[in-house]
């Protein structure tokens, strides 16, 4: 993907200063400034327009001032979305959902309103995700931390347990479906390049061509189901976890989870802590130094 944007020399001036450890030489006069960041070259004109091009190009640019238009509506029916919930929060499992849309789907989607589950309320999401499970075709996985903890020690890493999951929901949905789906999209949450190195070591292999695509909830009513399904896991596991230490387990990774992982290290030692939180995320240690 290649996107230009004319820029004025405020913006500029910060692109360069955020991209600039991804700095690289350039033989052409008409380069002000040349970057290679994760999945994407940028190069700054002094004409004072910008280049980015590759497959995060769309989500670099974004930060800069563009914005995703399309003219051609996207397939809504026929097509597999997945999305996971939990990859950001301490405590808590992982929850990962494949999801299958038919054109028969669409009035309930619609008539439920169905959206991103970061846009929901969990009020809203604990409403409707019940009738979305009864309803609509699909394939949901948990990872409990306790089980999570034990993939991260054997050698997974906190994108390839992911590429894991999202690759089993749609083997097991693409297993039930009496139908072969068009395509299927992934919320992306790594480059293609990387998704692809992680699925090869995988046993189970998926048929559909697979898509990442950014925002992909807010663009695909497939991809918001399984948002709103999996929240609704993830906040019953989490609510479950709290009654398990008898506190309130937060979602998120912010200084009240260091707290809180701090008082069950107290209260019951770290092995209980491993049941109910990832242990590789920074909090950890941020507890210990706590308690001392």
């Amino acid at each position: 993907m290649n996107i230009v944007l004319k820029m004025s020399a405020a913006d500029i001036a910060r692109l360069v200063k955020t991209f600039q450890a991804w700095a690289q030489p350039s033989a052409n006069p008409y380069t002000q400034f040349l970057a290679k960041p994760q999945g994407c070259v940028i190069t700054v004109y002094t004409s004072g327009k910008v280049m980015f091009q590759g497959e995060q190009a769309e989500t670099y640019a974004t930060k800069f001032g563009y914005q995703v238009t399309s003219t051609t509506p996207v397939q809504q029916t026929n097509i597999i979305g997945t999305d996971e919930v939990g990859n950001g929060s301490y405590f808590g499992g992982l929850a990962v959902v494949a999801t299958y849309l038919s054109e028969a789907d669409l009035p309930l989607i619609k008539k439920l309103g169905v959206d991103d589950s970061k846009k929901l309320t969990d009020v809203k999401i604990r409403q409707i995700a019940p009738i979305l499970k009864e309803k609509i075709q699909h394939q949901a996985l948990l990872l409990s931390p306790s089980k999570y903890n034990e993939v991260i020690k054997s050698g997974y890493n906190a994108v390839s347990v992911k590429v894991a999951l999202h690759n089993q929901a749609i083997f097991l949905l693409e297993q039930a479906l009496s139908t072969v789906p068009d395509h299927i999209i992934i919320d992306a949450f790594t480059t293609e390049k990387n998704y692809t190195k992680y699925l090869k070591k995988e046993k189970n292999q998926t048929k559909g061509q697979i898509t990442l695509r950014q925002k992909a909830e807010s663009q695909f009513y497939a991809v918001a189901v399984s948002s709103v399904i999996a929240r609704e896991m993830f906040l019953n596991n989490l609510e479950g976890l709290s009654q398990d230490v008898q506190l309130t387990l937060p979602s998120g990774a912010g200084h009240k989870s260091d707290v809180v992982a701090a008082q069950i290290i107290q209260q019951y030692g770290e092995a209980t802590l491993s049941q109910v939180a990832k242990l590789h995320f920074a909090n950890t240690e941020k507890a210990r130094k706590l308690i001392k």
